[in-house]
């Protein structure tokens, strides 16, 4: 078993004193401790992944990098998984959401909509506004979270991050 990676070590040896959020793992990955004890490193998830936005990140343990891509939930990197840090049980694929920052373009008064226009399950919609520009809202029901709205913006202005989960016994 490996020993898990207590982040709030890892960033005041870094000199960071702001709170630590986890990274951001694989769809149907097990709650961050769990994942940690489990995961070997082996690779298999980063190397299986098709669109590529699985990489190698801190200490060895895969995590998401959505400006490579998005996740299209192929399952590749469940199918490699042998030591039950990714479970098929887990539903829906993981908790991230996507949310619009301040600094998105049609807070300027920018027409924009690069966000909506790659998202397959229309979870970004845009309410029009009298007199200005049409601002993007995200139905957080609808969104996968699968990151396809995220490298497309040009300012940058999409978080995905992890919805707040229910406390579960495991």
């Amino acid at each position: 078993m490996s020993a898990a990676v207590d982040q709030g070590k890892r960033a005041l040896l870094r000199g960071s004193r702001a709170t630590v959020v986890a990274p951001l793992r694989p769809p149907w990955s097990r709650p961050e401790a769990l994942f940690t004890e489990l995961c070997t490193r082996c690779g298999d998830c980063v190397a299986e992944c098709e669109t590529g936005i699985l990489v190698k990140g801190d200490g060895g343990y895969p995590s998401l990098d959505f400006s490579r891509g998005e996740c299209t939930f192929c399952q590749g990197c469940l199918s490699q998984c042998e030591t039950g840090a990714l479970d098929a049980g887990i539903s829906p694929p993981w908790s991230l959401k996507a949310s619009i920052l301040p600094q998105c373009l049609t807070h300027q008064q920018v027409v924009c909509r690069s966000c909506a226009d790659p998202c397959e399950t229309r979870a970004i919609q845009f309410t029009p506004i009298k007199g200005g520009v049409a601002t993007p809202q995200i139905d957080t029901g609808l969104c996968t979270g699968c990151g396809a709205c995220f490298n497309v913006c040009p300012s940058h202005a999409i978080k995905l991050s992890a919805a707040p989960q229910p406390s579960t016994n495991l």
